[in-house]
């Protein structure tokens, strides 16, 4: 008897430790943007950054660009029902941690997009809504941004803007850091939970970010100085996806853009003094890897 009851309890420590392992899991993003063959931006970035940071990142494509360090040659869109098939592909099986929403020229996949968070309801949304590259190329259509506002802003848990993105949502001139600061509190009208307004294209040597939360009065401010480098192709998706990243680690939002910050600014002075192609070119993303974490 007592030998069947300790054959019991050791078969169901076995299993329990089975169930244990399998309950282990890794911190997952998926990556909605677009490809950038050149490996700078895009999904190629994103897979940089949450791997860097110890995440495991899915995809879904929205759009193939023809694109290298000195500009954007074309746009190939991908189509909605491909882009939905995919997010519904991931969501069903991985069932990310967060998502990091990138380039959508498209109103359609503005809408398919849109149609799945809903369904889907993932804890943390993190937007960029990208409207113009490092090089200076539109990637975005006009009817496409009405589109951005009305379907996906107030599904975002967190929009992160540069300041032309912000002047185009809000029609405003943003010159310092009070027109930052009002500008993002505006930008909540559009639903988010919360606002990034990156201000690295102010004047001066230091860069200012807000980092405005609905129901909260006081903005964060995340100052820090500017460093020389072309090589800033890049930096807003990373930023975005080292973020959501955080988000799917657990930290909450002022702790995850500090982390995010920190990692950007480093990527950006170990990549500084490097050549590759003859525009702008990458940051550097595996400055300082960390193993792929696990979570319960």
């Amino acid at each position: 008897m007592c030998k069947h009851l300790k054959q019991d309890y050791s078969l169901s420590l076995q299993i329990l430790c089975q169930n244990e392992i399998y309950m282990k899991k890794y911190p997952c993003v998926l990556s909605i943007a677009g490809s950038d063959c050149s490996g700078g931006a895009g999904i190629q970035a994103d897979l940089k950054t949450i791997s860097a940071l110890g995440g495991y990142a899915a995809t879904a494509i929205t759009a193939i660009t023809v694109q290298n360090t000195l500009g954007v040659r074309a746009i190939h869109p991908v189509p909605p029902v491909y882009v939905r098939g995919q997010i519904e592909a991931v969501m069903e099986d991985i069932r990310p941690d967060a998502v990091k929403i990138g380039m959508i020229n498209d109103v359609e996949i503005v809408e398919a997009i849109a149609s799945c968070l809903r369904t889907y309801r993932p804890r943390f949304v993190v937007f960029d809504p990208v409207m113009v590259s490092t090089s200076g190329h539109r990637l975005i259509e006009e009817d496409a941004i009405s589109a951005l506002t009305r379907e996906l802003m107030p599904l975002a848990s967190l929009i992160t803007p540069n300041l032309s993105e912000a002047e185009v949502l809000t029609e405003h001139c943003i010159s310092n850091v009070d027109t930052m600061k009002a500008t993002a509190s505006e930008l909540l009208k559009f639903g988010c939970g919360s606002v990034l307004l990156k201000g690295g294209h102010l004047e001066g040597d230091k860069m200012c970010d807000v980092l405005q939360t609905a129901g909260e009065d006081k903005p964060h401010l995340f100052i820090s100085d500017k460093i020389e480098s072309k090589n800033t192709h890049g930096t807003g998706c990373t930023l975005s996806s080292a973020i959501a990243t955080f988000l799917a680690l657990g930290y909450d939002m002022p702790q995850a853009v500090e982390h995010a910050k920190a990692y950007v600014t480093k990527g950006i002075h170990a990549g500084k003094d490097v050549h590759i192609g003859e525009g702008h070119g990458p940051l550097n993303h595996f400055y300082a890897p960390v193993p792929m974490k696990t979570m319960k």
